[in-house]
């Protein structure tokens, strides 16, 4: 009997870029040539090329969508929903959350199951089977847990798809649908045309719990900064009527103190170590009179030079002679553009202002304030005093610098090319072995750049490359150093006095992997970096209270987000990154004008009632481009906002 041909196993088809490989070598003829004529490509494949590019360009969009949307998820699950995830979550530790909560028991390893049944305040939550690729936090569905409550409580299989990565985002726990889900079917914020914001979801979780009502929770006093403008540049108090009407206006507010900023360029103005006060004096005992507190910053930077302002402080004018004859006491960009917004960190310790450093500037400015004004640091009229680091008194560089051209969202630029930066790089550099990585990146575009228009700051750039790890955390570490070397001598000047540090908001381009704009202004902070833990280690040392900036309801859907932003995803880091080391945090709104939503969920950041530990901001700082007698005010109740802030009896609601 004849043996029977044994059937040849089909070969699989290849996929992803082994199929790119076939098509290649497909192409090719066995002499070595591409097919065609004359060994040219062909038309087709260069089409095919194109096609692949393109392709490739529409996948890294839906992965951006992807991850948009899930920054937003997360962030409201943090806030709101009180769930312990990690800075770094994925879709896993999400579902794992959120099954937990409704009863279920989930292993390390994913195994889900269920001992007795949820309790009935979270039934809801354990009656969706999730389908991959949905969200379980849908408007449709959360309007609809009423109705799928009342079904039977028939477990769904729950299986894991072994083919996605457990460190991706894509990594979900599956369920098999049922007859139930066929019944009910949910509308999934990745797959519909227009995505739910994060506030939206908020709402439609919390409609019912969130009535505006904030007796019972922490006090958080509210300081109002007042409009710079007061004092002259001759230290003058500019117009005395206009401040007493200011106070007055304040005092009838119920607010808790005053903010004032105390220029070194208006009182070192004319010659180093002469410091005049005059406009100040009179200034707070106006205060004393409305008995009322003040914090004090000492505002080291330049103000106003922009096309908007109407007060220009420059830098003493004394500095800027220095500056014309050595320039590098500034800033300097890539392409040798000087600021003078603020003095170079890389002069914290050279004496090259007539015989002084930085930091000795720095320090006798602040010991000078300290000693005119013993009688109200004695009466404790005076509670705190924020150190200003940096441009408009915030820790960070020039990098967003508008005189040079920048407007949002663009990413900025390095700003470490004055010779004395570029000697400590130098250094660095030897340090590490390397000589020639002592130079600053020529791939990382201009101020007004996108993050994937560079090489440096595009996916998988050369900011993750050895040289690029390597300057980007000598760019973090010299403002690091600038800080503690700053806030080492402040702690001498003003001993047992609150003192305060200010923090950027550098929010936008926070969904890319780079960061880009966080890194210009020297946070190390890309996917793969905390950049804010080691500040805040740094911040630790020397017992300061961390200011930041909140933004409300300030987030675009994800079609006119071109930047990226996640104000609230920031926030989040932010503030636990700070309350974990035991640090004080205040908060500070912008000078944008918000509306009743962005009035309350600032609140609810200030003292969030869902916090098991209580945690809350120490105070709030008010401010506005206008004194407040104007009538132009950037919340729409001011008053009822402070009361809210006290934790009073309050009832109706905001004015729209």
């Amino acid at each position: 009997m004849e043996s029977q041909p044994q059937p040849q196993p089909q070969p699989r088809r290849p996929r992803g870029f082994a199929a790119t490989a076939a098509a290649a070598a497909a192409s090719v003829s066995p002499t070595g040539t591409p097919s065609g004529s004359a060994g040219a490509p062909t038309a087709s494949s260069g089409k095919g090329k194109r096609e692949r590019e393109k392709e490739k360009e529409r996948t890294k969009l839906r992965e951006r969508h992807r991850r948009a949307i899930t920054s937003r998820m997360l962030a409201g699950l943090r806030q709101y929903g009180n769930f312990p995830l990690p800075a770094r979550a994925d879709m896993n530790d999400v579902l794992a959350a959120l099954a937990r909560e409704a009863g279920w028991t989930v292993e390390p390893d994913g195994t889900t199951y269920r001992h007795s049944p949820p309790p009935k305040h979270q039934q809801h939550l354990g009656a969706f089977p999730v389908r991959s690729g949905e969200s379980p936090l849908t408007a449709t569905s959360l309007k609809n847990c009423s109705v799928k409550a009342t079904l039977d409580c028939q477990q769904p299989v729950v299986r894991i798809d072994d083919s996605l990565s457990p460190a991706s985002l894509d990594s979900v726990v599956i369920a098999e649908r049922d007859t139930r889900s066929e019944k009910y079917p949910s509308t999934s914020p990745i797959n519909s045309v227009e995505c739910l914001e994060a506030d939206q979801l908020i709402q439609d979780v919390h409609s019912t719990e969130h009535d505006n009502d904030f007796t019972g929770t922490q006090y958080v006093p509210v300081y109002v900064k007042l409009s710079t403008g007061f004092i002259n540049n001759f230290c003058q108090l500019a117009d005395p009527d206009g401040v007493r009407q200011e106070l007055s206006h304040m005092n009838s507010l119920n607010v808790d103190g005053v903010i004032v900023d105390c220029w070194w360029g208006i009182v070192e103005c004319w010659n180093p170590q002469k410091y005049v006060w005059s406009g100040y004096r009179e200034l707070f005992n106006y205060i004393r009179e409305f008995k009322m507190k003040i914090q004090v910053v000492m505002a080291f930077h330049e103000y106003g030079r922009t096309d908007s302002a109407d007060v220009l402080i420059s830098l003493p004018n004394w500095i800027l002679e220095i500056g014309k004859e050595n320039q590098d006491i500034f800033f300097t960009d890539r392409e040798g553009r000087r600021t003078t917004e603020f003095l170079s960190w890389g002069i914290n310790k050279e004496r090259v202002l007539n015989g002084r450093t930085g930091v000795e500037v720095y320090f006798d400015f602040m010991r000078s304030f300290r000693t005119e004004f013993d009688d109200l640091f004695a009466e404790g009229l005076i509670s705190a005093v924020e150190i200003g680091l940096g441009p408009s008194g915030e820790l960070r560089y020039p990098s967003f610098s508008e005189r040079m051209g920048w407007r949002y969202p663009g990413i900025g630029e390095f700003q470490c090319y004055d010779k004395y930066l570029q000697q400590h790089l130098q250094r660095a550099a030897k340090l590490r072995g390397h000589s020639f990585w002592a130079r600053g990146p020529d791939n990382a575009g201009h101020y007004n750049s996108r993050p994937h228009e560079t090489g440096f700051f595009c996916e998988r750039g050369d900011y993750d490359s050895y040289y690029g790890r390597f300057f980007l955390h000598w760019y973090a570490q010299a403002l690091m150093d600038h800080a503690d070397n700053v806030l080492s001598l402040a702690n001498l000047a003003f001993e047992e006095t609150k003192i305060i540090v200010k923090i950027p908001a550098v929010y936008w381009w926070y969904k890319t992997s780079s960061h880009a704009a966080e890194l210009t202004a020297g946070y190390y902070n890309p996917t793969n970096q905390d950049g804010y833990s080691p500040v805040f280690e740094v911040l630790k040392k020397h017992s300061v209270t961390v200011k930041f900036v909140c933004y409300g309801l300030q987030i675009c859907s994800y079609e006119n987000d071109e930047a990226f932003a996640d104000p609230e995803g920031l926030s989040w880091q932010v503030l636990n990154s700070v309350w974990d080391r035991g640090l004080k945090v205040a908060g500070e709104n912008t000078l944008s004008c918000y509306d009743k939503e962005g009035c309350l969920r600032i609140i609810e950041t200030a003292k969030p009632r869902n916090d098991p530990d209580r945690r809350h901001f120490s105070f709030f700082v008010y401010q506005q481009p206008s004194p407040l007698v104007q009538g132009v005010i950037c919340l729409p109740d001011l008053d009822y906002f402070i009361k809210c802030m006290h934790a009073g009896d309050i009832t109706g609601d905001l004015v729209p």
